[in-house]
């Protein structure tokens, strides 16, 4: 199989199916998830339901270690786990995976190991240097951890990424492939690319559109109609309430099939004033810096020094955003719903 080091625009991209899996390639290897938060819980249980051997690598004494061993796991330290694993799969946080990789993962890693990764930011940074005889790949579910999970019990999946950055075995491939048949991927389907190529596409995505851009769009349109003497319930529920539906016909038929589904008036008023809101060209210059920070480094060094220096700057953001009008009033709104116990949410804060 082809590992596309740099996936060009003119590059024909790979897709796999659960026909160009085999769970096989998981026979006889020790399987360690380093983490059960939302991502950890949904790999773990999937790998298990579909045969493999998994083991659970926490810290001593977090709040997950109980919670994996009621779900019948055995748990170890993050030293013990890499040491009894064939293939280790990391799942915590970015900002820590380095730490725990050089003090307790890598001492233990054997020739001929894996070293799986769901994120590429790591390694794309270089903030963990695999070494020679250790197999390095990625096995990225496109959607949350708690999604991963229901889309499996469902009987479907959610779609992954592929990249294979070292393949010391021969055998790269083919165990990542498994592995992610294994969490379900392959029902929906398997991307090829590269860890750098997800690492960038997934932070700009991230930075400029999905969170940074969506959540600051929804703030200011809440503002300003609240500026303008409307009620902050209405605000709440035409500029942020409805962003779900919106982006739901579009995951499901495109913009097209929202367009369909929604009024003429509202179409005709996508046309007219999303670009008086969002001129193209200001706005795609402004996320060109954004993506040559990602590219050269320049927001990962950020990153990384904003969690050696106790995080004040995100602490702050994050206090902030907490005690803005739009989210007190949603959580109050949210709160008199009666889908406010859904379980998804639930499930995505384990």
């Amino acid at each position: 199989m082809m590992n596309l080091k740099k996936v060009g625009n003119s590059a024909m991209v790979k897709m796999y199916y659960e026909k160009d899996c085999n769970l096989d390639a998981l026979n006889g290897k020790v399987i360690a998830i380093i983490g059960y938060g939302s991502q950890g819980h949904a790999h773990a249980l999937n790998l298990r339901e579909s045969g493999c051997n998994v083991i659970v690598g926490l810290r001593k004494g977090g709040k997950s270690w109980p919670v994996a061993e009621k779900d019948g796991f055995e748990v170890y330290t993050v030293a013990e786990a890499a040491k009894k694993a064939d293939i280790v799969m990391i799942l915590i946080n970015d900002e820590v995976q380095a730490a725990v990789y050089k003090s307790e993962i890598a001492p233990n890693l054997e020739p001929g190991n894996a070293l799986a990764f769901a994120h590429g930011f790591n390694i794309r940074y270089k903030q963990i240097v695999a070494p020679e005889g250790v197999d390095v790949f990625m096995a990225a579910p496109k959607g949350p951890g708690h999604t991963v999970r229901s889309q499996y019990v469902a009987g479907k999946g959610v779609p992954c990424l592929i990249a294979v950055e070292q393949d010391a075995t021969g055998k790269a491939y083919d165990i990542a492939l498994a592995y992610i048949a294994g969490i379900g991927g392959a029902r929906a389907g398997i991307l090829e690319t590269t860890m750098d190529e997800e690492t960038e596409t997934d932070l700009f995505g991230e930075q400029t559109v999905l969170c940074g851009g969506v959540v600051d769009l929804m703030q200011c349109g809440f503002e300003v109609l609240v500026e303008a003497g409307y009620k902050p319930e209405n605000a709440y529920f035409e500029c942020i309430h409805e962003m779900k539906l919106i982006i739901d016909l579009i995951n499901k038929g495109g913009i097209a099939a929202m367009n369909y589904s929604i009024s003429d008036t509202a179409e005709f008023g996508e046309y007219v004033s999303g670009p008086r809101v969002l001129p193209h060209d200001e706005i795609k210059a402004n996320m060109r810096k954004v993506l040559a920070d990602i590219q050269d480094g320049t927001f990962a060094g950020r990153w990384i020094a904003e969690n050696k220096n106790g995080r004040t700057f995100f602490n702050s953001k994050r206090a902030q955003l907490a005690k803005h009008e739009m989210e007190v009033v949603g959580k109050k709104l949210r709160d008199e719903m009666l889908w406010k116990n859904d379980s998804d949410l639930d499930n995505a804060s384990n």
